[in-house]
């Protein structure tokens, strides 16, 4: 039954949208979490609030504690829409006040005040996030103690590429390399140089980053940096880019073209658009079979898109910015500003190819680069730009 429909809605107590919930609880509070997709907020809300940047997003606080709490939804989406705003995009029209629709989306919505010993559950209406929806919940006490939690929610819809990685079977346990500081530089400067096309014969971009944590890191760190997931190419990936590069209309989560490593495409990429589809950073990640201190070692490679000319089997392809360090060091302040980064440092890679030298990839494009690696150790907690910390790996950018 939608939430139109149901004249009886507890405001306050309203149950979840299905049973993808995820929970945290920090001390005496527990957070409950969950995200209809685009069909679930349709039979929901009885319209297709996707269509207009709108979506719902539920919220559960239980307050085991004596003090009274306060939920700020701007935390979760600073430019959240008000649950009055909300029926009046689900319309198109400005409704009377007193509207059923406008009042079940009232109730609908999550109340700001918990109090001591309460439960109180609702939806915020947020912006849309399409693949995996990353937000905070922010709680606070009467006493001044604050609740950050952060959330992860996949959101039926997308082929998201990563989802199709068989985590667990990648490498066997005879693979894999435990290995200490030293060990981990001696693996990261032996690694390839460059990615390849599928034979393993032609080279490709450079693979200038590496990142150590595992993927639930790797998740936080690109995620809370404002990085978007890219689909598999297919039909509707593919339409859809295409639309993108005619219109100049915004696709987030564009598919990118493979490229190999360990005889395999990537098995995560990422994007963070800028303008449009013509403008965007992309990078690509291969876990490698290299464990530091127990965690995940990953090799990848980052680019800038400063343009894009069709081709036949992707529709379109970017051409990149020819100076690749520069676009290395951008990753470096990303994550670093959204308090992602815990430490960082240099080892050799591709090997220098100067401005007037340059080296090409697979499409063409010319790069040059001091033929560096950066080194990124990545934390699932916020860490001040001030406490992050650099490693002296044998080798610095000048």
């Amino acid at each position: 039954m939608s939430a139109q429909q149901d004249g009886g809605l507890d405001r306050g107590r309203i149950p979840p949208p299905n049973e993808r919930v995820q929970e945290t609880l920090i001390r005496d509070v527990r957070v409950t979490t969950a995200v209809p997709s685009a069909a679930e907020t349709q039979a929901i809300f009885g319209a297709n609030l996707y269509a207009s940047n709108i979506q719902p997003v539920w919220i559960q606080v239980e307050n085991l504690s004596e003090e009274n709490l306060f939920f700020l939804p701007v935390g979760l989406d600073p430019a959240y829409f008000t649950p009055i705003e909300t029926g009046y995009r689900r319309e198109n029209r400005i409704l009377n006040l007193n509207s059923s629709a406008n009042r079940n989306i009232y109730d609908s919505s999550m109340r700001l005040r918990v109090e001591a010993g309460d439960i109180r559950s609702g939806y915020v209406f947020s912006r849309v996030d399409e693949g995996t929806k990353s937000f905070n919940v922010d709680v606070f006490g009467d006493d001044g103690r604050h609740y950050l939690m952060t959330f992860f929610v996949p959101v039926p819809g997308l082929r998201i590429d990563h989802y199709n990685v068989d985590w667990a079977n990648l490498y066997s346990e005879d693979e894999i390399r435990e290995v200490d500081r030293d060990g981990l530089v001696d693996a990261l400067q032996s690694l390839a140089c460059c990615t390849t096309d599928k034979s393993g014969e032609d080279h490709g971009d450079p693979l200038n980053i590496a990142v150590v944590g595992d993927l639930k890191d790797v998740y936080y760190a690109f995620m809370r940096a404002g990085w978007d997931e890219t689909e598999t190419i297919y039909r509707t990936s593919l339409l859809k880019t295409l639309g993108s590069a005619l219109t100049g209309n915004e696709y987030r989560y564009s598919p990118v073209s493979a490229l190999y490593v360990f005889g395999r495409a990537q098995d995560v990429a990422l994007q963070k658009a800028r303008a449009d589809i013509h403008q965007r950073n992309h990078l690509r990640l291969w876990m490698a079979p290299i464990r530091y201190q127990g965690l995940p070692v990953w090799i990848g490679q980052i680019s800038r898109d400063i343009g894009v000319r069709f081709t036949w089997r992707t529709i379109t392809t970017h051409k990149i910015d020819p100076d690749v360090d520069e676009t290395r060091e951008y990753l470096v302040e990303d994550l670093a500003y959204a308090q992602s980064l815990a430490g960082l440092g240099y080892v050799t890679g591709v090997g220098a190819a100067p401005y007037d030298q340059p080296r090409g990839n697979l499409t063409g494009d010319p790069y040059f680069t001091d033929g560096l690696r950066v080194v990124l150790f990545l934390s699932d907690e916020p860490v001040n730009i001030s406490e992050i910390q650099v490693f002296d790996l044998g080798s610095r950018p000048d």
